[in-house]
């Protein structure tokens, strides 16, 4: 098989987010988050699992970054908790949260590791939530400040700057279908919170801009979406539905587009978008320098009038059935499907072009199992599904470089076994293994196999 080479200046590094991997959730001023009380609510979070400690990167994070730099690695995307920089959200800033994400960025930048951050990946301040959270318009306000605030701090040494990480899972399902913190059902706030999400994502650009940001994006989990059928009618209507609820609704409006007729019809349906006011298109429209892609599995839909819909897709009960994986699965039961980021890559391309893209989260859940060799062994991880789900999307996405995508760099998802949100801790992504109740990282077969691709640029 022949070599596969990368652009020589492509990207090449790994994901977190805050939540997920800091613990440390009472040290140094932190405030509660929506996450920190989602997950004390029974039956929320599976076996009542809480962040708490999670892989206590907050006191870990200088050995962290040397794993890192021993992995090769040239960029890390993490994600500032906005409740470490104002516990309330509002107001001043706690200078100790400030003070550890300055202390990162530079062990980052010592070992030549490029700082990407994210401002917001799902971790509200509970206090901005009990005002309404992301259906409340102040939040996009409070978001743009917070945002300008970081950025006073840190933007002398991080050149890029996402705002919003996957506003489709803050909106859909922390207010619609309530699978995700902060637990509410309500279609009519969940389109009410992602006007607010994209509202607020523009006001900070414009924030981030002010300070003389260099590189400005936003992160979203779009979706290939592919009928059942290529040649039935029911099927195309679905999937443009579908379409225009998972990706047409943020894509639109961020290019410039506005919001889709289609769509603002879908959602009148179940509320009248008084919440969009004049200007505000304008303002998400914000012109952005970097998309962030989060890619996992494809999305298969048919066109039926007794179809179930799904519930992070308001308004698609008796309309859409959401078909189940087929073929190879992760161990979150999500398809793996190559060709469904190829794809996905394309369609961007063609719709929105000259848009560089990044691929900032990409990586399967498998039930890995550390493997010792003896008393003296640190152990290993066998995980051979996961080197071939990586190693089909890069040659997926090399492919479609290859056709003229201009796609700049690939983060895997995750650099840690992490707390999977509602999964608790039973879902493992990682690259590295983390014992949770050691600490105890140990780099997997995919992490060595991850090393070797850095090194040679290729497959």
């Amino acid at each position: 098989m022949s070599e596969l080479r990368f652009p020589d200046n492509f990207v090449w590094g790994a994901a977190t987010a805050a939540y997920q991997i800091e613990g440390a959730a009472r040290d140094d001023g932190r405030g509660p988050s929506i996450w920190d009380t989602f997950s004390r609510t029974p039956g929320r979070v599976h076996a009542g699992h809480t962040g708490d400690v999670a892989c206590d990167h907050y006191h870990r994070y200088a050995d962290d970054v040397a794993l890192m730099a021993e992995l090769g690695l040239k960029a890390y995307r993490f994600s500032i908790a906005w409740p470490r920089i104002q516990p309330d959200g509002t107001g001043p800033v706690e200078p100790r949260g400030l003070d550890f994400y300055d202390r990162l960025t530079d062990a980052l930048l010592d070992r030549g590791i490029d700082p990407i951050v994210t401002l917001y990946h799902w971790d509200l301040p509970q206090a901005l939530e009990d005002r309404g959270g992301w259906t409340n318009r102040e939040t996009a306000e409070h978001f743009a400040a917070y945002a300008a605030a970081v950025h006073g701090r840190l933007g002398d040494r991080i050149r890029t700057w996402t705002t919003l990480n996957e506003p489709w899972c803050s909106a859909y399902l922390g207010y619609g279908n309530g699978l995700h913190a902060p637990g509410v059902r309500d279609a009519g706030a969940a389109f009410a919170a992602v006007h607010h999400l994209l509202l607020g994502h523009g006001l900070a650009v414009r924030a981030l801009r002010a300070g003389g940001a260099e590189v400005v994006g936003i992160t979203l989990n779009p979706a290939q979406v592919q009928p059942a059928d290529l040649d039935s009618a029911a099927d195309a209507a679905a999937v443009r539905l579908v379409d225009g609820l998972q990706n047409r609704i943020f894509l639109d409006p961020l290019t410039g587009a506005g919001y889709p007729a289609d769509v603002l019809e879908h959602v009148s349906r179940m509320v009248e978008p008084t919440f969009v006011r004049n200007g505000d298109e304008k303002l998400i429209a914000a012109p952005i320098d970097l998309l962030g892609i989060n890619y996992y599995a494809p999305t298969y839909v048919a066109g039926r009038p007794d179809g179930a819909g799904g519930s992070a897709y308001p308004g698609t009960e008796g309309a859409v059935e959401f078909l189940p994986a087929t073929g190879p699965c992760s161990d979150m039961g999500w398809a793996i499907e190559p060709a469904g980021l190829g794809r996905l890559l394309d369609r961007f391309a063609a719709d929105y072009p000259g848009l560089p893209l990044m691929i900032t989260e990409n990586g399967g859940a498998f039930p890995d199992r550390v493997i010792e060799d003896g008393p003296d062994s640190t152990g290993r991880v066998a995980d051979a599904d996961r080197i071939d789900y990586l190693d089909g999307h890069l040659r997926a996405a090399h492919a479609a470089i290859g056709r003229g995508v201009d796609l700049r760099g690939y983060l895997v998802w995750s650099l840690l076994d992490n707390f999977e949100w509602a999964e608790g801790y039973r879902k493992r992504f990682g690259i590295v293994h983390v014992d949770y109740l050691t600490q105890r990282r140990t780099p997997k077969a995919s992490a060595r196999w991850y090393q070797e691709v850095i090194s040679r640029n290729g497959l």
